[in-house]
């Protein structure tokens, strides 16, 4: 044999080799059924005793049915053939090897906790996509360049000691040493980490480095109703809201209901509303997603028969912009000095939180289409009114969201529901993107 005809023989092989792999990266879907039936077992660990999937789930995070929960999905990890890391914060990781172990990896998953009586697919969906995402390149034997870790946030939602994100944060390195004092129902926070298999003494080594992966992808229920209503079956995230939050605070005068004339009244309630009412003309004077909400109100003396003489409220405003969130307020501040004459009140504000915007990575969003594109899905950018651990995640990298429609738009709620056709196209957009990313080479648009 010549060496041209070898060269020839081994560049042909070498094509079709390739040309196989693409195939089967075409042809690669999870299992949907395997999917179904590991949600509806998640779902009995915080299930209401007696009840049902359609019940919900009370998975509060630390608490009994949390640890069986993780237990639950660590064994399936364990039989997929990975081996599940717990961090000292208590976040649980899992990785597959890449073919060039120089690369970062490809991290990718959510949260398996949940709020008292909340839903069957927050956080569940993502985790458990995750990890049939691996599968599904396992049985069809397609090798990544980049290593892959999935990942199971601990304490995601804000329920248990007042915190959103609680351990994801940790990795993203917003921890202090007085933070892990914290007690609530009873419990130290050192304590509810150690009791998941977290580490506190050691917590610092639950950080991680920016650029410690290539990109960060997590599949979510939208929590909405924008996808369902549009009939579009996949989001691309465009990015995560700020959020800012004010006290407002109306002072008035009480004074008896019956014998003080209308308009010699100092009616801190009657302001209160109509600054309510001025919270939502403000949000909704200019197009947009955009949303403002007055949650909270309490009155003082709250007597049927006292004009009330102080009324505090809630204000919350979000939005992908920062600066539409000042323009929001300001015009909320003008219209409050023309409340607070019109009702002989004061009218004043104290801001209380401000969370800036978390921006998805333009070559993620176009990455998760792509992989839609791929399956024949149509898309469309949105943005996330909710808080998600991505947020953290895009403080050490790149990060892309994938949504699925909530029918209703209900979330929170046992209630909460998302077609099994939905999370199946979910978990293979997924995959697919994963497969995009691990194409990619370093991103630019995450400056270390």
């Amino acid at each position: 044999m010549s060496r041209r005809t070898f060269l020839r023989g081994l560049s042909a092989a070498s094509l079709g080799a390739a040309t196989g792999l693409r195939l089967r990266a075409q042809g690669v879907r999870i299992a949907a059924r395997t999917l179904r039936e590991r949600i509806e077992a998640l779902s009995i660990f915080g299930r209401p005793a007696g009840g049902t999937f359609a019940d919900g789930v009370s998975r509060i995070a630390y608490s009994d049915a949390d640890v069986e929960g993780r237990r639950y999905v660590m064994g399936l990890m364990r039989a997929a053939g990975l081996q599940p890391r717990i961090d000292p914060a208590g976040n649980i990781f899992a990785k597959r090897a890449g073919g060039d172990a120089t690369l970062p990896p490809i991290l990718f998953g959510s949260h398996i906790d949940s709020v008292p009586s909340g839903g069957n697919f927050d956080g569940d969906l993502g985790s458990l996509s995750a990890l049939a995402a691996i599968e599904a390149l396992d049985a069809a034997g397609i090798h990544t360049r980049h290593p892959l870790e999935m990942v199971v946030w601990a304490h995601e939602e804000g329920f248990a000691f007042g915190r959103g994100l609680a351990c994801s944060r940790i990795a993203a390195g917003d921890v202090t040493p007085a933070d892990l004092d914290e007690v609530w129902n009873g419990m130290r926070r050192a304590d509810a980490i150690r009791r998941i298999g977290g580490n506190p003494d050691r917590i610092a080594e639950a950080r991680r480095a920016k650029g410690s992966h290539h990109c960060y992808l997590e599949l979510h229920i939208e929590q909405g109703g924008t996808l369902e209503r549009t009939g579009i079956p996949i989001g691309v995230v465009e990015g995560i809201v700020a959020i800012d939050k004010y006290d407002a605070v109306v002072t008035g005068f009480a004074n008896h209901a019956g014998t003080t004339p209308i308009a010699e009244r100092h009616d801190a309630l009657l302001a209160a509303a109509h600054l309510t009412v001025a919270v939502r003309d403000a949000v909704t004077r200019t197009p947009g997603r955009q949303v403002g909400t007055v949650g909270h109100i309490e009155v003082t003396p709250n007597s049927p028969n006292v004009i009330p003489g102080l009324a505090q409220l809630s204000i919350e405003l979000r939005d992908l912009s920062p600066q539409k969130l000042v323009t929001m307020m300001d015009d909320i501040r003008a219209r409050a000095r023309e409340i607070a004459a019109s009702t002989q009140t004061t009218i004043e504000f104290k801001k209380t939180m401000g969370a800036a915007p978390a921006v998805a990575s333009p070559e993620v969003q176009a990455g998760i289409e792509r992989a839609a594109q791929s399956l024949d899905l149509t898309s469309s950018r949105l943005p996330s009114g909710a808080g998600h651990d991505a947020q953290m995640m895009a403080l050490l990298g790149p990060m892309g969201m994938i949504f699925v429609p909530s029918i209703g738009g209900i979330s929170h709620s046992p209630k909460e529901l998302t077609h099994w056709d939905d999370c199946a196209r979910g978990a293979d957009v997924l995959l697919r993107a994963i497969l995009e990313m691990d194409k990619e080479p370093p991103l630019r648009s995450f400056r270390l």
